[in-house]
């Protein structure tokens, strides 16, 4: 797990139900790269669920998924450091988790709407967003966090994406709020990385 000052603000965090939640686990055998693992699990589930099962239920298992994921984010960082299981490997497994879930996750829905190069395109410009803000901390800058489209966006428009998709199947049979989320994905991401990029080079052009 990062440092303090390389970590994503969460208002969840300072919650008596996360903190509750964070305190059992640290309390228990689990590690805080084995949460950031399960996130991966939960993720290829969702992902298999939007492939395979792109119906009512499918979609909202799939949400339930993406929430899951999320957890396992925000409680593997909590376990770290409010709980004091740091480890020399933290960092690695907080960010090589995200990167194939968000992968997993957004290619899968690309797939559910028959628009695979959609997913494919959503998951590089994701993968790009966490590219970005590692390169303006590897140039000694704090990491930018910034969306409008970053990992919590991105999950958030899947979720309402999969649960307003599983209501407009049961009734029409059609998949376009999850199309809808796809794009405003892939697009965000991409305004995501322009924003980030500028926000780097305005920092670097003060620094010097």
């Amino acid at each position: 797990m990062p440092p303090r000052e390389a970590r994503r603000p969460l208002a969840s965090r300072g919650t008596s139900w996360a903190k509750a939640i964070a305190g059992f686990l640290a309390r228990s055998a689990i590690t805080p790269n084995q949460i950031s693992v399960i996130s991966i699990v939960f993720a290829a589930v969702g992902a298999s669920l939007l492939v395979a099962w792109p119906t009512a239920p499918g979609l909202v298992l799939a949400a339930a998924c993406v929430q899951l994921r999320l957890a396992c984010n925000l409680f593997d960082g909590m376990v770290a450091i409010e709980g004091g299981k740091q480890s020399p490997t933290g960092a690695l497994y907080n960010e090589l988790p995200d990167r194939i879930a968000d992968s997993l996750f957004i290619v899968a829905a690309g797939y559910a709407i028959a628009l695979p190069w959609l997913g494919w395109l959503g998951a590089l410009l994701a993968a790009l967003t966490a590219y970005v803000r590692a390169t303006g901390g590897a140039l000694g800058l704090a990491q930018d966090f910034r969306g409008p489209m970053a990992k919590p966006q991105r999950m958030a428009v899947l979720t309402l994406g999969c649960l307003a998709g599983a209501a407009e199947w049961q009734f029409n049979g059609t998949r376009h709020a999850l199309t809808v989320a796809a794009i405003v994905i892939a697009a965000g991401s991409a305004l995501t990385c322009i924003t980030r990029t500028r926000a780097i080079a305005a920092q670097l052009r003060a620094r010097s």
